[in-house]
C-alpha cells in the first residue's frame, strides 16, 4: 500500500535548519535512515522506500510553505494515494519544543502549510505529525521566530525527537493513525 509522508518546509540555504523547516529535517532523517536519496521531481522532491509490505513515499514541496497543496495534491493524485493514507509532517508553535502530537484531521491552527493542503484537497481530515518549537518570542515576532534557529539546548535533544519522529510515522504507515497516536502521543 502507497503512503504519501509530506515534510513541510521551506525550499533554499536561508531556511536550513530553521524552526519553521522541522517537516524537512524529519524526512531527512527517515530517507538517511533508509539509506535513500531525494531526487528533484515535479513539485518537490521524492524518495520512495518500502517498510514491509508498505510503501513510503517521501515528500519535501518545491512550492514553498504557503503552496504546499499544490505538491501534495498532485502527488496524491499521481501514486494513488488515499486520503487515510497521507500523514503530513509540520512544526507548531503551539507545542513546547521537542513536543509530537499526531491527530486524524482538524484544524490548520495558524499554519499556512496546512492551511494550503487543506484547500487544494478539498479537506482538513488528513493525519498530521506535529513537532513542537515552542513559542518564546514577543508579541509579533511569530515570523522571526519559525524562521530562526534552534538554540543549543534544543539542538543537544533534536536527535533524540527526531528518532521519536520517525518511528511515529513507521508506525502510521504499518498500523494507522490510532495506533500511532497511542503508543506515542503524551511521550
Amino acid at each position: 500500500m502507497n503512503n504519501l509522508i509530506v515534510g513541510l518546509g521551506n525550499i533554499g540555504d536561508e531556511y536550513d535548519g530553521t524552526r519553521h523547516n522541522m517537516g524537512f529535517r524529519i524526512l531527512d532523517a527517515l530517507a538517511q535512515a533508509s539509506n535513500i536519496v531525494f531526487d528533484d521531481k515535479r513539485y518537490g522532491f521524492i524518495a520512495e522506500t518500502k517498510v514491509k509490505n508498505q510503501n513510503l513515499i517521501l515528500l519535501k514541496p518545491s512550492t514553498y510553505m504557503n503552496n504546499s497543496g499544490n505538491a501534495v495534491r498532485y502527488w496524491m493524485n499521481k501514486k494513488n494515494i488515499e486520503l487515510d493514507r497521507l500523514l503530513v509532517v509540520s512544526d507548531d508553535i503551539a507545542l513546547p519544543f521537542g513536543t509530537l502530537r499526531m491527530k486524524p484531521g482538524g484544524s490548520e491552527g495558524g499554519h499556512n502549510g496546512l492551511r494550503s493542503i487543506t484547500s487544494c484537497i478539498g479537506t482538513n481530515q488528513y493525519a498530521r505529525l506535529r513537532f513542537g518549537v515552542g513559542s518564546d518570542f514577543p508579541y509579533g515576532s511569530q515570523i522571526d521566530w519559525v524562521l530562526g534557529k534552534f538554540f543549543d539546548d534544543e539542538l543537544q535533544k533534536m536527535d533524540e525527537r527526531v528518532e521519536t519522529a520517525q518511528k511515529m510515522i513507521i508506525t502510521f504507515c504499518l498500523a494507522g493513525v490510532q495506533a500511532a497516536m497511542n503508543q506515542f502521543n503524551g511521550k
